[in-house]
């Protein structure tokens, strides 16, 4: 049965490594779930600890936003694709069809209705360049905004995008900042953003809360080295931009602000 706080206020899970749950009402999106490690370990080396079995209820919906293998799970996306939506950007559909999943693509900017949520594609950057075709995701409902900013690096269109589209109650962002040397793709210079990126960008975005996602699972140097100290540099610089520093561990819900008793019935945290 759903109740009265459900159908007022989304409720937000992360899960594990990039993945992120929206629930509102009876609408439930995931974005970017991954449940199957096994694949990456060549690059990535094993897990630091088994990533959690994702729950699969009919009519779940899913947002990809890019195809590398620790963002596309593809046995876990296909078990979801046959009862619910698989949304990305246009440029990957023809890659997803090819592996079986029917997706619904979307441009950048242009929105699509999930039940009450609206999701929409927005620019991000990929270390690999255009290959990767990646998107961030805005996800709203309720009177409330999340984007989710996959594995991008540092760029200049979070301005552009908070003009748009902000601010945003919660920016999930990655942190783990990997040296990556691989794939012919080398470079001694982060991958994807280091703590403090991912603070700037949550502040250019205007978001009230940062959640950490993309560190803490895999650390296989030389090949894909994480940054040190990512969580006490992930809360130093959250706390000098005064933005809310989430640090959630896998399955965990992470908290919206409050802004009114209204969105809990008793005034209680959502």
């Amino acid at each position: 049965m759903t109740t009265g706080i459900q159908t007022r206020t989304p409720h937000l899970r992360r899960l594990a490594w990039a993945g992120v749950e929206v629930r509102l009402g009876d609408t439930r999106l995931v974005i970017d779930p991954l449940e199957n490690a096994e694949p990456l370990a060549p690059v990535m080396g094993p897990p630091r600890r088994p990533l959690p079995p994702i729950d699969t209820p009919p009519g779940t919906h899913v947002l990809l936003t890019h195809l590398h293998p620790d963002h596309y799970d593809h046995e876990l996306i296909t078990r979801l694709a046959a009862s619910g939506t698989v949304g990305c950007h246009t440029p990957i559909a023809p890659t997803l069809r090819e592996a079986g999943i029917d997706v619904i693509p979307q441009e950048i900017g242009l929105p699509r209705y999930i039940g009450p949520l609206t999701v929409t594609p927005v620019v991000a950057l990929d270390w690999r360049g255009s290959e990767a075709d990646q998107v961030a995701w805005i996800v709203e409902g309720a009177g409330r905004r999340i984007i989710h900013c996959g594995d991008t690096m540092w760029h200049g269109n979070w301005w552009q995008i908070a003009r748009d589209h902000g601010p945003f109650d919660v920016a999930f962002v990655p942190v783990n900042g990997v040296i990556a040397h691989f794939d012919g793709h080398e470079a001694d210079v982060p991958a994807t953003m280091t703590p403090e990126h991912a603070i700037e960008a949550a502040a250019a975005l205007g978001a009230g809360t940062a959640c950490a996602i993309h560190h803490g699972l895999f650390h296989n140097p030389p090949i894909y080295t994480e940054q040190p100290d990512v969580e006490r540099r992930f809360r130093r610089a959250a706390e000098a931009r005064g933005i809310t520093a989430a640090l959630v561990n896998d399955g965990e819900p992470v908290p919206l602000p409050i802004r009114n008793a209204e969105e809990t019935g008793d005034g209680s945290p959502v």
